[in-house]
C-alpha cells in the first residue's frame, strides 16, 4: 500500500486527521499465495453457504425434527450463514484487489455484524448443551421443561444478548479517536486490530474488549456447568449401551464447542506479542471461514435423526 492510497484514506486538518476509510492488509501480501486461496475460499463459502441453507430447510421440511434440539440447530445454521457471509464475500473481493479499502462506516456494519453473530452463536451453543444436560439429566421432565415458550425465549434471547452487546461494543470502538495509520493488519475489521489503531485512553480500549470476553465467558461458563452435570449422570447409569449412547450425543457437541470457543479465545485473550500477525490470522480464518462450514458436518453427519430425514426427503423428490 503506497503513500497515495494512505493519503486517499484519511482528511488532514492541522495536526490531527480525520479517519474516513481504513485499509486491510488481507490475508497474504503474495500474489501467488493470494491466487491459490482464492478458489478454496470461494470453495468452502459456497458449501457452507448450501449445507447450512440445506440443513436449515432439511429441518423446516421434516416434522420429525421439529424438536428444541434441531430446532436450536436450525438457527445455529442460520447464524453461521450470516457470520460466513460478513466477511468470506469482502475477503475474496480482496484477494483481486491491489488496494483492500474499507470505509469508516463499512468497516464499522461489518464489525457490527461479525460481533452480533459471533455473541449469538456462543449464546446458542450454551443453549443447546443445556438442551442435552435436560434431555440426559431429567429424561421424563424434558418435553415440560424444554417446551416451545422456552425453546422460543432463549433463540430470541441469544440474538438479543448479541445485539446488544455488538451494538455496544461497535458505537463504543468506533467513537474512540483515531490519529495513528489507518492500516488494519488483518483481512477484516476485528476488534483486537481496529482499537489498537485508536490514540484514546488505553482504559476504554480494555473496557470494550472486556465486554466482548464476558458474553464469551458467560456461555462458556453455562456450557462448562451443563457438561459437568451431564457427564456425573451419564457416569451413573448402569447401562454401558445407554452410557456409549448418551457421550455419543455429547461428543460432537463438545467438538464444535471446543474448536470454536478455543479459537476465539486464542484470538481475544492471548496478548500480541505471544503470537504472530500470520498466527492471528491463521486462527481467525479457522474461527470464521472454517468453523460454519464445520458445525453442519459435526452435528448432522454422524446423526441418525437427519440421515433418515434426508433419505426420506430424496425420495419424495424422486417420485
Amino acid at each position: 500500500m503506497g503513500l497515495d492510497g494512505i493519503k486517499k484514506a484519511m482528511d488532514f486538518n492541522g495536526n490531527h486527521s480525520t479517519m474516513t476509510m481504513f485499509v486491510l492488509l488481507g490475508l497474504s501480501d503474495e500474489k501467488e499465495l493470494q491466487l491459490i486461496l482464492f478458489p478454496i475460499f470461494l470453495e468452502i463459502y459456497l458449501v457452507s453457504f448450501i449445507w447450512n441453507l440445506g440443513l436449515i430447510l432439511l429441518i423446516r421440511m421434516y416434522s420429525r425434527l421439529h424438536t428444541p434440539m434441531y430446532i436450536f440447530l436450525s438457527f445455529l445454521s442460520f447464524t453461521d450463514i450470516c457470520y460466513s457471509s460478513s466477511i468470506s464475500p469482502r475477503t475474496l473481493s480482496d484477494i483481486l484487489k491491489d488496494e483492500k479499502m474499507i470505509s469508516f462506516i463499512a468497516c464499522a456494519i461489518q464489525y457490527f455484524v461479525v460481533a452480533w453473530m459471533g455473541m449469538a452463536v456462543c449464546c446458542l451453543l450454551a443453549a443447546m448443551t443445556y438442551d442435552r444436560y435436560v434431555a440426559i439429566v431429567s429424561p421424563l421432565q424434558y418435553s415440560a421443561i424444554m417446551a416451545p415458550g422456552l425453546c422460543g425465549k432463549m433463540v430470541a434471547g441469544a440474538y438479543v444478548t448479541g445485539f446488544l452487546s455488538s451494538l455496544s461494543q461497535t458505537v463504543s470502538c468506533f467513537n474512540l479517536n483515531y490519529c495513528s495509520p489507518n492500516i488494519i493488519q488483518h483481512f477484516f475489521c476485528d476488534l483486537p486490530q481496529i482499537i489498537s489503531l485508536s490514540c484514546s485512553n488505553p482504559f476504554i480500549r480494555q473496557r470494550i474488549l472486556l465486554e466482548a470476553i464476558f458474553i464469551v465467558f458467560g456461555s462458556l461458563f453455562v456450557i462448562l456447568w451443563s457438561c459437568g452435570f451431564i457427564v456425573a449422570s451419564i457416569l451413573n447409569i448402569c447401562s454401558a449401551k445407554c452410557s456409549a449412547k448418551a457421550f455419543n450425543t455429547c461428543a460432537s457437541r463438545l467438538t464444535a464447542m471446543t474448536l470454536f470457543f478455543g479459537t476465539a479465545l486464542s484470538v481475544y485473550l492471548c496478548p500480541s506479542s505471544s503470537h504472530s500477525m500470520k498466527q492471528d490470522k491463521v486462527l481467525s480464518v479457522f474461527c470464521v471461514i472454517l468453523i460454519p462450514i464445520l458445525n453442519p458436518l459435526i452435528y448432522s453427519l454422524r446423526n441418525k435423526e437427519i440421515k433418515v430425514a434426508l433419505e426420506k426427503v430424496i425420495k419424495r423428490s424422486t417420485h
